[in-house]
């Protein structure tokens, strides 16, 4: 049985310009208005609501904005994401943006030893150590999740590394990461745009096979893993990424492997998508690879 939760925190995006909040709080309501819940067949999980969008006077240097924040809101959606999961149902967390996946790396953590396939058209690796500062936790979370950053947001509970480095997989970068050279010394595998393009199942298999030793895993979609012609709807669209049809190729593998206990779904901004139509072309993917 799937569930489907709203997980809508912007907390850990830049603004777009001064004075406007990031618009990707309103991916659940996009998706939702197309049917998805029953399209896939899915229990209404409910709302999880965020604190405010309040960067008030951080300056580069001070560590995470809305670090306070966050924290607060990743153990609210790890109570919610470990009790569906304690009844063995499926999750399905529509963000929001890439911080979503403390939520449920937190809950993962509580209950063993779960693996994340990270796919995403950036890795989402910067720390302190390979940049002047950091600031957005949504540029920052596959650092934050292996346990790189303060601790106010990598140690909740006393759980950090809520993954280990060797049960992490990123996907669908672009060939200029910059900072791809610091997942890869991690050793933590790394399967690029372009490759996923030319075989998606072969990807997703060796995904598959690299998990082998965990309890399960979780999956995190950054919705720009898309080719910007495809999905210009996302805060840092870029060239050089997939289809559709790749997306979904590589995707459904990875969704139907029984070691997989959710999908969270983040960055598709509705404020720029004004026809609906990219909306659409997302929730039709959604469905497709829940079938």
């Amino acid at each position: 049985m799937r569930v489907v939760v709203d997980g809508v925190s912007n907390l850990g995006l830049r603004a777009p310009v001064a004075g406007v909040v990031p618009g990707c709080y309103k991916l659940a309501g996009a998706v939702r208005d197309l049917g998805f819940v029953g399209r896939v067949g899915a229990e209404d999980g409910g709302y999880v609501t965020p604190p405010r969008y309040d960067v008030g006077a951080w300056r580069p240097g001070d560590g995470v904005f809305n670090a306070g924040a966050i924290a607060a809101y990743t153990v609210r959606l790890a109570d919610r994401v470990e009790r569906f999961l304690g009844q063995g149902k499926f999750v399905v967390l529509l963000g929001g943006e890439c911080s979503n996946l403390f939520g449920p790396a937190l809950a993962l953590k509580r209950r063993g030893r779960y693996g994340v396939v990270y796919v995403d058209g950036h890795s989402d690796f910067r720390t302190v150590d390979n940049s002047p500062y950091v600031g957005a936790a949504g540029g920052e979370a596959l650092a934050l999740v292996t346990g790189r950053g303060q601790r106010d947001l990598t140690d909740l509970e006393g759980r950090g590394p809520y993954v280990l480095d060797a049960d992490a997989v990123l996907l669908g970068i672009r060939e200029d990461d910059e900072y791809v050279a610091d997942v890869e010394k991690a050793g933590i595998p790394v399967w690029r745009a372009g490759r996923i393009a030319e075989d998606p199942e072969t990807v997703a298999s060796r995904t598959l096979a690299h998990l082998n030793g965990v309890e399960g895993f979780w999956v995190h979609l950054d919705v720009d893993i898309l080719d910007a012609a495809v999905m210009p709807a996302v805060d840092s669209p870029d060239p050089g990424g997939i289809d559709h049809a790749q997306l979904r190729a590589l995707l459904t593998p990875l969704l139907a492997d029984p070691k997989c206990v959710g999908l969270d779904v983040g960055i598709f901004d509705p404020d720029l998508d004004p026809d609906g139509r990219y909306a659409a072309e997302l929730t039709d993917t959604l469905v497709a690879v829940l079938q």
